[in-house]
C-alpha cells in the first residue's frame, strides 16, 4: 500500500529569513486536500562535554514561548553549510568553546506534520575554552550540568525543548555503552 500524496499545485505564501511557508494542493485517496508546509534549512544540535565531564547548556529567551528556555547549544544552517560546520560554529558562538573531537550521532525531524526541518546531533569533546560570539540579538547564559542530572531533569519534565531532550537522551545512551 502506498501513502504518497501527489502534489497538484504548490503556492509560496511567505518567504522569510529563517523559513518559508507554502500551501500545497495534494491528491489523496478520497479527493483533494491541502497541506501547509514550513520550509526550513535545518540545523545542528551540540552535546558538548567538558574535560570535567560536564554538559554545556545555554539559557536564552525564546519569543515564541515568551520565556527563557534551557537548551543545548544549537542553531540553523547558513545556506548550504554542512551540519557539522553549523555545530562547530554554534558551539563557538554560544559558549566560546571549540571542539577538537566531533562525532555525528544522528539526525531527526522535529515536527514532520508541517515542516521539512532536519536537525543533526553532534557530540563534541576535547573542548578548548574561548570567547563567545553571540549574534547581536542573542542574550545567552552558559551553564554546566552533569549528564545524569540532565537525564533526570528530562524524565521529570523539567526540560521542554525537543532538540535538547533528543540530544541528551541519545548522547547519554551512546556514552553509557562506551
Amino acid at each position: 500500500m502506498s501513502f504518497k500524496e501527489d502534489t497538484i499545485n504548490s503556492e509560496m505564501i511567505y518567504k522569510g529569513a529563517i523559513l518559508n511557508l507554502r500551501k500545497d494542493t495534494v491528491r489523496v485517496k478520497n479527493g483533494i486536500s491541502y497541506r501547509e508546509v514550513v520550509e526550513h534549512n535545518g540545523g545542528a544540535v551540540v552535546v558538548a562535554i567538558t574535560d570535567n565531564n560536564k554538559v554545556l547548556m545555554v539559557n536564552q529567551f525564546r519569543k515564541p514561548l515568551d520565556k527563557e528556555v534551557l537548551e543545548l547549544p544549537a542553531g540553523k544552517r547558513d545556506g548550504d553549510e554542512d551540519p557539522k560546520e553549523t555545530a562547530l560554529r554554534e558551539l563557538k558562538e554560544e559558549t566560546g568553546y571549540t571542539a577538537n573531537t566531533v562525532r555525528y550521532l544522528t539526525k531527526f525531524y522535529p515536527s514532520v506534520g508541517y515542516t521539512d526541518e532536519e536537525l543533526s546531533i553532534y557530540l563534541c569533546t576535547d573542548l578548548t575554552p574561548g570567547e563567545t560570539d553571540f549574534d547581536e540579538s542573542e542574550d545567552i547564559e552558559i551553564f554546566e550540568y552533569d549528564m545524569d542530572l540532565l537525564v533526570g531533569m528530562v524524565l521529570a519534565g523539567k526540560i521542554h525543548d525537543g532538540k535538547t531532550i533528543a540530544g541528551i537522551m541519545i548522547a547519554n545512551e551512546i556514552l553509557k555503552k562506551e
